[in-house]
């Protein structure tokens, strides 16, 4: 039964960093676009007001992904107590092998894979 449940944790814990990792890279990308557009406008030689519409835009997308970002990290936590209700202990599903000190501190000895 323990096998199952870890079987299962290790597809969702997939799941969780595949989307954590995909909402990362987009607000990458959006950043870096929202801070080309008006260097590339000046590079143009156009008045500010060219493409100002466009740069509003990827900022709110930014907004959004800045939201998006800070309910995928509720979602882990969620996760982590879905775990301890489950009966797992602290597992290592393939995130961080080294986190930060202060997500170290206070956790159990990680299952050997």
């Amino acid at each position: 039964m323990t096998d199952n449940r870890v079987n299962i944790a290790r597809q969702v814990a997939d799941q969780l960093f595949a989307a954590e990792t995909a909402i990362d890279t987009a607000l990458a990308k959006t950043a870096a676009l929202a801070g080309l557009m008006p260097s590339v406008r000046e590079d143009a030689r156009l008045s500010a007001l060219v493409g100002q519409g466009a740069v509003e835009r990827a900022i709110e997308t930014m907004a959004a992904l800045g939201e998006a970002r800070r309910k995928i990290v509720e979602t882990h936590k969620q996760l982590s107590i879905t775990q301890k209700q489950m009966g797992l202990g602290p597992l290592n599903f393939g995130g961080w092998v080294d986190k930060p000190q202060f997500a170290r501190a206070g956790l159990a000895a990680v299952e050997a894979a």
